[in-house]
């Protein structure tokens, strides 16, 4: 059995995980695990290696989010970086990104002996002309108008060649795990994380024709506003986290990423087993 560090990233400001932590904290300790947390932390679980946070999740084998699924995202973004799996517990409300329910504890004993599979989840790439930077969607991209602004006007090409043009409050890419999401909330329909595509679906859209489409994983989107804009009345963001505004001038740039997050999962625990009870809860 292979002792294996795991880094614990926990979100504090959830109800019910201080008090998960401990228990936590000990069904890995039963394992051979080794539980290490940041340095802003320290001194709040008791005997737990704590260090700088990029040491940490350097080293670690596996990183373990207690929260919801927010908090899976935040982690994503740097288990990603280090291509650390991950394993989200559930101390939100739903929580579809999570394998374990806080009465479920002693699955954490399965991450030393490797009883466990990890399955790859795409990501999407964003870029946006004159923006410095590039950003990865675990969930998706959403571009959308501005507290003040009115319906949006975008136009899609892939290749030189047109995809679509909306007119609608915005447009969400989101990846297969982003389908539980906005897109979901939006009319969207649910994809299997298995299944490659990228996801569009219309914000409250202008026509009764528009609806969710399922493109080519392998597509390049480029999306631009068709009207002049002032750069801050359509926004764009990714993952929930805003990016930056998309004037006439700007161009966004959608694809799939050659990177890919890591989810650790159970043989027993399917997503259609786990959609299922989630979609009860949410009833």
């Amino acid at each position: 059995m292979e002792q294996k560090t795991v880094l614990i990233m926990p979100n504090l400001s959830k109800y019910n995980t201080v008090w998960l932590m401990k228990a936590i904290i000990g069904q890995l300790r039963a394992a051979g695990c080794v539980p290490v947390m940041d340095e802003r932390f320290r001194g709040q679980f008791g005997e737990v290696g704590y260090g700088a946070f990029d040491r940490q999740i350097a080293a670690c084998d596996v990183v373990v989010t207690v929260g919801g699924d927010g908090t899976i995202l935040h982690a994503a973004k740097h288990a990603v970086e280090y291509q650390k799996p991950i394993l989200g517990i559930n101390t939100g409300r739903l929580g579809y990104l999570a394998q374990v329910e806080p009465n479920e504890l002693e699955y954490l004993a399965r991450l030393s002996s490797g009883d466990y599979t990890i399955q790859d989840r795409m990501l999407l790439e964003v870029e946006i002309d004159g923006v410095p930077g590039v950003r990865h969607a675990l969930n998706d991209v959403v571009i959308s108008k501005g507290e003040l602004s009115r319906l949006v006007d975008l136009d899609i090409e892939s290749g030189g060649r047109p995809v679509g043009s909306y007119r609608a409050d915005g447009l969400i890419f989101a990846t297969p795990t982003g389908s539980t999401a906005y897109s979901l909330s939006a009319g969207g329909p649910i994809v299997d994380p298995a299944i490659g595509t990228i996801l569009l679906t219309p914000i409250c859209p202008h026509s009764l024709y528009d609806r969710s489409v399922l493109l080519s994983p392998d597509m390049e989107l480029t999306v631009r506003s068709r009207f002049v804009n002032n750069p801050d009345s359509i926004l764009v963001s990714v993952d929930g986290e805003s990016f930056a505004g998309l004037g006439a001038d700007r161009t966004v740039h959608i694809r799939r990423s050659e990177k890919a997050a890591r989810f650790i999962s159970f043989p027993e625990k399917s997503f259609t087993d786990i959609l299922g009870k989630k979609l009860k809860a949410r009833g």
